[in-house]
């Protein structure tokens, strides 16, 4: 015997799909290109221009305590490191 939909989950607004609706289903990218196409090889939505100044990923330990202390600054903490590294090597002459 063959179950019922629950009648109160049957969203009326949004029927289900018949054969006929897939048939006719074009691309994302053929419907809104400026948003889906395809731009120098890339998706537009998944991708953004790189940045004139790029950073590396690297793997530091820092004392807990430390950790802790630049995490409750909030977002950016990260940045800030690289801030806070940049203005000592300055002044120790080391990074012009």
């Amino acid at each position: 015997m063959k179950k019922l939909p629950n009648p109160e989950l049957i969203d009326q607004d949004n029927p289900d799909w018949t054969a006929e609706d897939f048939a006719r289903v074009r691309p994302a990218s053929e419907v809104l290109p400026q948003l889906f196409g395809e731009q120098a090889g890339r998706t537009m939505l998944r991708d953004r221009p790189k940045a004139l100044v790029t950073k590396e990923p690297v793997k530091i330990r820092l004392d807990a305590d430390v950790l802790r202390a630049l995490r409750a600054t909030g977002d950016g903490w990260q940045t800030r490191i690289n801030d806070t590294l940049r203005a000592s090597l300055q002044l120790a002459g080391k990074l012009g």
